[in-house]
């Protein structure tokens, strides 16, 4: 089968894109990139090396040491998965976001990425919005992580006018992780305290309004279709903490959303059962309205 993963030309996560990638090919799909201008991506540099994300992080000869960014980098298996996929002639000769068609792919993934330089035209284009209202009107399987979710909250639906997400259960990067990320940053990054943040609040906003967490619920039929961990989910601090991230062995860490042919999925920790449950929706390949019309939290482990 053929997968279709959107991505920008710089600053997406390099952990939801390569782990996504490298699962999906070892379980025999092709995978096709587009970029807004058909130019290859790069992911954000500071998530993938670590370096730049401690305090010292600007200063030339010391930015090479690595304390808070050896731990907020991509991990060493998102690592070798990225070098891997640099060397991939589909990542390296993308498509342009206006010529995907539907008909084309048989599943769709929208990984994310925070920083809002690069992330931004990807997030913000309507050609891309487009294409995934389309696509989820196929009802073929559609992923999405992190920033991802975004993405598919702001596609409207050409049949209703409204989000492809309205009546269907999803999580996405929560605001308790947004918001921590963004404390660690104003301090080990305090010359670019923002980085985290891909939207600020202005005004009499309060705090969060422009989270991830606050766009996707709004774009949902009920607050109530918005999924966090449950506090009686097992293993709910390892899933909470942001200290652990699932691995091909142990998915304990993880929290997935799965509603019909649409997965979910909160930040990199996850990835790998995010992409596991995708690639299963994959050789499912049942109609949407074959499926129960209730979606469900898949709690790994």
């Amino acid at each position: 089968m053929k997968v279709i993963i959107p991505i920008p030309n710089d600053d997406f996560e390099p952990s939801e894109v390569a782990v996504s990638w490298k699962l999906l090919r070892e379980a025999g799909h092709d995978v096709v990139f587009a970029t807004p201008d058909g130019k290859r991506g790069y992911a954000d540099a500071l998530m993938l090396t670590g370096v730049g994300l401690d305090p010292w992080g600007f200063i030339p000869g010391l930015r090479e040491v690595r304390v808070v960014g050896s731990i907020l980098r991509a991990d060493a298996a998102a690592r070798s998965a990225y070098a891997a996929l640099e060397r991939d002639p589909a990542f390296l000769a993308p498509l342009r976001y206006d010529q995907l068609q539907p008909d084309a792919y048989d599943g769709l993934l929208l990984p994310g990425g925070h920083r809002a330089g690069g992330m931004r035209p990807y997030l913000e284009s309507p050609i891309l919005q487009g294409f995934v209202a389309e696509f989820f009107e196929t009802g073929k399987p559609v992923g999405a992580i992190c920033h991802g979710v975004v993405v598919a909250a702001r596609a409207q639906s050409p049949s209703t006018g409204r989000s492809v997400l309205y009546g269907r259960k999803t999580t996405s990067l929560l605001w308790a992780q947004e918001r921590l990320a963004w404390s660690i940053a104003r301090i080990a990054r305090f010359w670019d305290p923002n980085y985290y943040r891909t939207y600020l609040e202005s005004g009499d906003e309060p705090a969060g309004d422009r989270s991830v967490e606050a766009e996707v619920t709004r774009a949902l039929a009920s607050p109530a279709d918005y999924q966090n961990v449950p506090k009686d989910a097992p293993d709910y601090e390892r899933k909470t903490d942001g200290r652990h991230r699932d691995t091909p062995l142990d998915a304990r860490p993880a929290f997935v959303v799965r509603d019909r042919n649409y997965v979910s999925a909160r930040w990199p920790g996850d990835v790998h059962t995010f992409a596991k449950t995708f690639i299963e929706m994959l050789a499912e390949r049942k109609p949407a309205a074959a499926e129960s019309e209730y979606g469900s939290v898949v709690q790994p482990g």
